[in-house]
């Protein structure tokens, strides 16, 4: 070893002082330190003990809530607190995009997404596929949306049912508002009713274009037996707004109506719903 060290002392023209060259074939290994061979302050004979009473406390650490952690609590503070008409649009569906991003801070994704849809409820209302194409969101973000836009549905659909429905009128149109006034495309539902005007079942009949439903009494009628319905109101959407309807609705209605007389089967109404209007063909004398 110490003919090496002469040699290489030599070699550099150094002295004691000169750190040695490295012989050739050897690398540099990087340090590494085991956790489980480090020892223990207690094999070292040092004793731990609890900080003295008097002790200065350890010095916090600088802005402790400004991070998203300390945000996403103050919101969660706000609304158990103060409750859900304290918060603005933003900051719900801020708030439920925590349940898909479990760090990080969605409130500039929740704003974006109510200025390109329009509102809160749009965002809830929009076309799965056209959520999964918008920027931010994902499978885990769009399923959370939905789920709300599900539960939203069910229980104003559940509101209804719980009276007589043509004595709960401001019920059924909330709920005909959320289910179908924002669809893209024409949707035709049947509110079937029993002998007390309760209701059976709230089920699309059919789905056409933007501007066009076909609708057959017939099918109608058939669906109305097996459900054994005493009653009928007819419902479809406007996608342009627009709850006017067209030559075509009165006909139909007026086809579905005769129809409805050869089995005892009374339609009630025809509600045409826009973006939170509609019309009734009872209350304009159309039916």
């Amino acid at each position: 070893m110490s003919a090496w060290l002469s040699s290489a002392q030599g070699q550099n023209g150094a002295g004691r002082d000169q750190p040695p060259s490295r012989p050739p074939g050897f690398a540099e290994a990087p340090l590494r330190l085991d956790e489980a061979t480090l020892p223990r302050a207690e094999d070292l004979g040092y004793e731990l003990r609890p900080p003295r009473p008097d002790a200065p406390p350890a010095p916090a650490t600088p802005f402790q809530g400004t991070g998203p952690q300390g945000h996403r609590g103050r919101m969660r503070e706000k609304l158990l607190e103060r409750g859900p008409d304290a918060l603005a649009d933003y900051e719900l569906l801020e708030m439920l995009l925590f349940f898909a991003f479990k760090q990080g801070d969605t409130k500039p994704l929740a704003k974006a997404l109510i200025n390109r849809f329009g509102s809160f409820a749009a965002v809830l209302a929009a076309p799965q596929q056209v959520l999964m194409e918008t920027r931010g969101l994902g499978p885990h973000s769009v399923a959370a949306l939905k789920l709300v836009q599900a539960a939203a549905l069910r229980l104003a659909k559940a509101e209804v049912m719980e009276a007589p429905v043509l004595n709960n009128w401001d019920r059924l149109i909330t709920y005909l508002n959320a289910a179908i006034s924002r669809e893209k495309i024409e949707q035709f539902r049947i509110l079937f009713l029993d002998s007390k005007n309760r209701l059976i079942a709230d089920e699309a009949q059919a789905k056409g274009t933007v501007n066009h439903t076909p609708v057959y009494p017939r099918e109608v009628m058939k669906r109305a037996l097996e459900l054994h319905a005493t009653a009928l109101i007819l419902v479809h959407n406007h996608p342009s707004g627009d709850p006017t309807p067209s030559r075509a609705d009165i006909e139909m209605t007026a086809e579905i109506r005769q129809a409805g007389q050869f089995f005892a089967v009374v339609v009630h109404d025809h509600l045409i719903v826009g973006n939170g209007r509609y019309l009734s063909f009872r209350r304009e004398g159309l039916l």
